[in-house]
């Protein structure tokens, strides 16, 4: 009987003992970094999060920071393989959000010290591991924009018009339901009531919280760019339509059964209902961009050329 010698490739020592070393400086590198960051920021988070419960129109902010970070570990293989060249001017993005947070925090400014978390963990990665990391992790870190609540001067001038257009809705779909109803601003005065539209009533509430759904929909039912912009934007008209519906609702609760069907408990839910009513449209128009416009793949002879 023959026997073949089985040949079995040994990696060097050397090589084996350099990457366990690269392994451990950059498992250093992150806990020094995310110390510092807790240390420096403990009380723009606490804040933060306590903005998150307490205000309904931030509440998904509790969505945000867990699906980044499960975007940035999908991305885990990519970051190993990337080359590392750290760049100095993602120290001069850490020093500029951290001025930023000095800036905000002397002018009791909660935006600016929110905001620079996002600039600072940019500037971070820039500077230890170099702009290849930070293109690999460009979307995980601009998904966190998403946390931080709006400026109250921009939140008004987004809200304000969105309760003019849902008062809008509302009364015309009355006038065609045959239910007479006048609107003065956004207020709609019905034959037994007035119903206001008020600033929690604008649809602001659901259509940032309709938006960080279309997003994350959208990245992970498609792998096409502008699939994804098309579902995001769509969340827009999604939600107006959506929130005139459920002024319209109320309208006709409160002119066929009273003011009170239009408060309270149905309120609520039918705030719900229309939400999950306006998500599921959101994945309708996914599924017939699906459908219709299906991915491309190469031909056999394209791939074999």
């Amino acid at each position: 009987m023959f026997y073949r010698r089985a040949s079995i490739e040994v990696l060097p020592r050397t090589s084996l003992c350099s990457a366990s070393e690269e392994m451990r400086r950059s498992a250093a590198v992150f806990v020094l970094c995310a110390g510092s960051f807790l240390l420096v920021y403990r009380a723009v988070l606490v804040k933060l999060v306590h903005d998150w419960a307490t205000d309904d129109n931030y509440s998904h902010g509790f969505l945000i920071v867990p699906v980044a970070a499960y975007l940035a570990f999908e991305r885990r293989q990519k970051l190993l393989s990337a080359q590392q060249r750290p760049g100095l001017a993602g120290l001069a993005m850490v020093l500029a959000s951290l001025a930023l947070l000095v800036a905000g925090t002397l002018g009791a400014e909660l935006f600016f010290t929110r905001i620079s978390i996002v600039g600072l963990l940019l500037g971070t990665v820039v500077f230890v591991w170099g702009w290849a990391h930070a293109r690999i992790l460009a979307f995980p870190i601009a998904f966190l924009l998403l946390m931080v609540p709006l400026p109250a001067i921009v939140f008004n001038q987004i809200a304000f018009p969105l309760q003019l257009v849902a008062s809008r809705f509302g009364e015309r779909t009355l006038q065609l339901l045959a239910i007479p109803a006048l609107r003065e601003g956004n207020v709609i005065i019905l034959a037994n009531t007035k119903l206001e539209v008020a600033e929690a009533c604008s649809g602001i509430r659901s259509l940032v919280s309709l938006l960080t759904l279309g997003i994350v929909l959208g990245y992970f039912s498609d792998s096409r760019t502008w699939v994804r912009i098309v579902v995001a934007l769509t969340t827009v008209p999604v939600a107006i339509v959506a929130n005139g519906v459920r002024v319209a609702g109320s309208g006709i609760a409160a002119y066929r059964f009273g003011p009170d069907a239009a408060t309270g408990f149905l309120h609520t839910f039918s705030g719900w209902t229309v939400f999950l009513v306006a998500f599921a449209l959101l994945f309708g128009v996914q599924h017939l961009l699906t459908r219709f416009v299906p991915v491309t793949t190469p031909a056999a002879g394209a791939q074999a050329a």
